[in-house]
């Protein structure tokens, strides 16, 4: 699968912000990205500190962009771009001291088309890296929210391949909130060849049991069919009946998504966090992402947990996000 994504963006001189320059992993991807004519990545940091990291390793940085805030030619240009985008909710003054941050830095790179995306979260919070992509990138016209998925990948190769969403950013979304989550969850599906089938996961199956919380599922369902009335979208929907044909054969033998979805989309991050790291331990599935959903641009926030073949594989998906907005 990641051939086929690595293949569509090859010899493409995709630009790939790492606010995280000094971090092994992060740099290490990024050498390799590189060296595979993959992905031209910018590094943001001081460029002695980069060095020495690369240096340690036995590391080229020779045909890598490396770009500290501090030294930053075009850095009045910057911060008089990052102004007038805040409309006025940060001084010139305030906004020389938050483009010193890396991700603030690499985020406005991305907003002003001098790269295609950026990946972050190594060792920053997702806070970190959501933030200044809400305040400079923002969500997509007739979004309200971004939103995290995983792409989750079976040990066996002629497995299916499922998106889980969202596990990483809206606490308790509501119903509009989750409607959006699994139109944008779908298009992340096609854009790893999966084809969507949106289940709208609860504790319930079309009405086997009563509470707000199966309310608000029935009306995310409601919603994201008029948003999306092309996309097969179901729900309410337990997980075993939107996974399992024999169980919805039982529990919805008339939904056209129960027992084959690919898209599951969970009521609260709550159970979207559980769910997923539960198929990672002991079901044995990769989980690939966060990714984010919604944004304008691609951003990419990593886990503080992930190793350097995440950071890779992430900047793939990251650089093939770049291409579907185009």
């Amino acid at each position: 699968m990641f051939t086929a994504l690595s293949n569509k963006i090859s010899g493409k001189n995709l630009k790939i912000v790492y606010p995280e320059g000094t971090v092994v992993r992060v740099l290490g991807a990024a050498v390799r990205l590189n060296a595979d004519n993959l992905i031209d990545p910018i590094l943001i940091g001081n460029a002695e500190e980069i060095q020495s990291v690369a240096s340690e390793n036995r590391w080229d940085l020779t045909d890598i962009e490396i770009i500290d805030p501090e030294t930053y030619d075009a850095f009045e240009e910057m911060v008089a771009a990052f102004v007038e985008r805040r409309k006025g909710k940060n001084t010139e003054e305030q906004a020389r001291e938050m483009l010193k941050d890396e991700t603030y830095f690499g985020t406005m790179l991305v907003q002003m088309d001098l790269a295609d995306g950026l990946v972050s979260g190594a060792v920053n919070s997702t806070g970190d890296t959501v933030r200044p992509a809400l305040q400079i990138i923002k969500t997509k016209p007739g979004v309200k929210l971004t939103s995290g998925s995983f792409l989750m990948i079976p040990r066996e190769e002629d497995g299916q391949k499922m998106i889980f969403s969202d596990c990483a950013i809206n606490i308790n979304p509501d119903a509009q909130s989750l409607a959006e989550i699994a139109v944008e969850s779908a298009k992340t599906a096609k854009m790893f060849d999966i084809e969507p089938r949106v289940a709208m996961l609860s504790f319930s199956t079309h009405g086997s049991a009563a509470s707000e919380e199966v309310d608000k599922v029935v009306e995310a369902t409601r919603i994201a069919k008029e948003i999306a009335p092309e996309l097969p979208i179901d729900g309410e929907l337990q997980f075993d009946a939107a996974y399992a044909p024999s169980v919805a054969q039982q529990k919805a033998p008339e939904s056209p998504v129960a027992g084959q979805a690919t898209v599951f989309v969970f009521p609260e991050i709550q159970s979207g966090n559980i769910g997923y790291k539960i198929a990672q331990r002991l079901g044995g599935y990769q989980a690939v992402g966060p990714m984010l959903q919604g944004l304008n641009k691609p951003v990419s926030d990593l886990s503080r947990g992930c190793t350097e073949e995440d950071v890779y594989k992430i900047s793939i998906i990251t650089a093939n996000q770049a291409i579907m907005e185009d």
